[in-house]
């Protein structure tokens, strides 16, 4: 049973977080609606998503990619977290804090790589837009960190612990009755459930060491010349502003991944919203993969290819699947608060012929005076 009251932001902490989301969806969406007005047709940018090399119909390149929407969701699945009194306020900030996380690390490499020699092609007004908005989205993820960080509220009393007003309960009873339920999960509220728990994170665990084993073999096979191109930025592989470098994304979603897959296996409260966001992000990873390997015509040949391509094809399959399969188990509803129900006071004596409960010690059989 939780005995820890669910006491982790104020309300004001949850409206201020609630606030920078809007702010951070905002900033996604304008992007999206540029790459949307400068595309010959409005299904260019999904393409481009998926890792086409349609160019947009002027002389520019495309500023979003399919982190973008993902991020934009994201932001507002937060937003509405802090907004509903349902949620515990460990899962709030925990949505806060893993929209922040990724947040971070899929925007700190874009400061140097906007700023890159290699850009001058480009319009150097919208590269300047592009950098103040990756600016701007870091320093929101910091304001969320800070959000969490001074809105924390000291946990409340345990369940079972009586209080100066509730000790003697409502006036002209005889006794107050704690209600301790049972057969209730341990955990924090917000928690997960072991079962969920523990699919979330050994799934997330063994994409995200899956990821962590192909950077080190590609590191290995391209040599760290070639391999700092892919992880720091170069002209060879840039595909939009707003998106990071090919191998810096796969060792950011390593990152969320392991690190959602601890928190699971540990049933942190935050566990539940960083098991979801770092599974939203593998599916998107996994699901353009799969997009390339169907376009090319690789599922159509497997058996042609070589063991290192199949492995590429198995890779992309198992990370989607995992990932969805986490998404489902990190979305179930969570443990619930169960200390205001063990602290419930139920008093007795007050009306003639009350039923006692079976576990109350009998009334006297006469009243003190002033009852």
């Amino acid at each position: 049973m939780s005995t820890v009251r669910d006491g982790v932001l104020t309300r004001g902490a949850r409206g201020a977080g609630a606030l920078v989301c809007l702010l951070l969806a905002l900033l996604a969406a304008g992007w999206i609606i540029r790459d949307l007005a400068v595309a010959g047709h409005p299904a260019d940018v999904g393409w481009a998503w998926l890792g086409e090399t349609r160019r947009p119909r002027e002389f520019t390149a495309w500023a979003t990619s399919a982190l973008d929407p993902l991020l934009l969701l994201g932001a507002l699945a937060a937003a509405v977290a802090q907004a509903r009194r349902a949620v515990p306020s460990s899962v709030a900030a925990g949505a806060l804090l893993a929209l922040a996380a990724a947040v971070a690390l899929l925007r700190i490499p874009l400061v140097w790589v906007l700023g890159a020699d290699w850009l001058q092609g480009l319009d150097s007004r919208l590269t300047l837009w592009a950098r103040l908005t990756v600016w701007a989205q870091l320093a929101l993820a910091a304001v969320l960190i800070m959000i969490v960080a001074a809105g924390r509220l000291r946990p409340g009393g345990r369940a079972g612990r009586h209080t100066a007003g509730g000790a003697h309960g409502p006036a002209g009873v005889y006794g107050v009755v704690r209600a301790v339920p049972t057969g209730i999960d341990p955990g924090r509220p917000g928690s997960p459930y072991r079962g969920p728990a523990a699919t979330a994170g050994v799934l997330l665990g063994a994409a995200g060491l899956l990821l962590v084993g192909w950077e080190i073999h590609w590191c290995r096979q391209l040599g760290w010349s070639l391999y700092r191109k892919g992880l720091l930025g170069d002209a060879s592989v840039f595909r939009a502003m707003l998106q990071p470098p090919v191998h810096w994304q796969g060792a950011a979603f390593a990152v969320l991944a392991l690190g959602a897959a601890g928190a699971a296996l540990r049933r942190a409260p935050w566990s539940r919203p960083a098991a979801l966001t770092a599974a939203a992000l593998l599916l998107a990873y996994g699901a353009v993969a799969l997009d390339h390997a169907v376009r090319t015509g690789e599922f159509g040949r497997l058996a042609a290819l070589s063991a290192h391509a199949r492995l590429g094809v198995g890779t992309a399959a198992f990370v989607s699947a995992a990932a969805f399969a986490a998404l489902c188990a990190a979305a179930r509803p969570g443990l619930p608060d169960t200390a205001r129900d063990a602290e419930a006071v139920g008093a007795y004596g007050s009306a003639p012929g009350e039923l006692r409960p079976p576990h109350a010690p009998p009334p006297p059989s006469t009243l003190p005076p002033g009852w």
